[in-house]
């Protein structure tokens, strides 16, 4: 009898806040306020990108007064983000798809600042690479082995131009698309220049990604992590990683 009341809202009545299943317990009160991010706007992800659960509102203030300069996308994080990789060979699985939503200025200022582009947690790094095949393609989606199956010649300048281009040509301020891309060992990097990113379990596609992006040397940046014991997962600490560039 409540026509206005939206589905998003009978979910925070009636559900729970489904915090990553590897922590082995009940959801807490304290859940509804730190997994979750201080810059979250739209309702949609079933979980947090949880390398922004280490800025608060200060360590952005601070950022800001550095020069930094911040751009925000939206992603839904899908359920398939926990499922691990239970295929002896990682290409036999199967990448969950994620919805994004990123502005046209959003795009033209990654352009504008190539060579220095920062992601903030692997879902960011998924939808920002996914953004060069997208302008390659003039297409608002990625499947899974694109990257791998289609080469392409474009420069990451000319495919984001192309991007902007075809987005102005249908009248999209914003790019609304659909990313199933899969970025594993092999994979070669076209936007992302460095990660922020927590510390992921074995037999993920987290840890693939992490590996392609460090070319291979995971192993020495998880053992240091280790032997210093660093926390690990959503509530762990956190890591800044710099790609070679190819």
């Amino acid at each position: 009898d409540e026509p206005n009341v939206s589905f998003a809202e009978i979910l925070d009545a009636a559900g729970e806040l489904p915090i990553p299943p590897y922590l082995n317990r009940k959801t807490e009160e304290s859940d509804l306020r730190t997994y979750q991010t201080v810059y979250s706007r739209i309702k949609g992800s079933v979980a947090a990108p949880t390398a922004g659960l280490h800025f608060t509102d200060k360590v952005l203030d601070n950022l800001r007064q550095r020069g930094i300069e911040m751009d925000e996308v939206t992603l839904h994080v899908g359920a398939g983000t926990f499922l691990p990789v239970k295929t002896a060979d990682a290409n036999e699985h199967t990448m969950h798809t994620e919805i994004i939503a990123v502005p046209r200025e959003t795009i033209a200022h990654i352009l504008s600042k190539l060579g220095h582009v920062v992601a903030v947690g692997t879902t960011s790094m998924r939808t920002l690479e996914s953004l060069y095949f997208m302008g390659c393609n003039r297409a608002a989606s990625v499947s899974q082995f694109e990257p791998y199956d289609h080469p392409h010649t474009l420069t990451t300048a000319e495919a984001l131009q192309s991007l902007l281009d075809w987005m102005d040509e249908t009248h999209q301020p914003v790019l609304h698309a659909e990313t199933q891309i899969m970025i594993k060992p092999g994979y070669q990097f076209h936007v992302v220049d460095q990660l922020i990113t927590n510390f992921h379990q074995p037999q993920s596609t987290l840890l693939l990604l992490v590996s392609a992006f460090v070319d291979g040397d995971w192993k020495t940046i998880y053992n240091y992590a280790l032997s210093h014991d660093f926390r690990f997962l959503s509530y762990g600490d956190s890591s800044i990683l710099t790609r070679k560039h190819q």
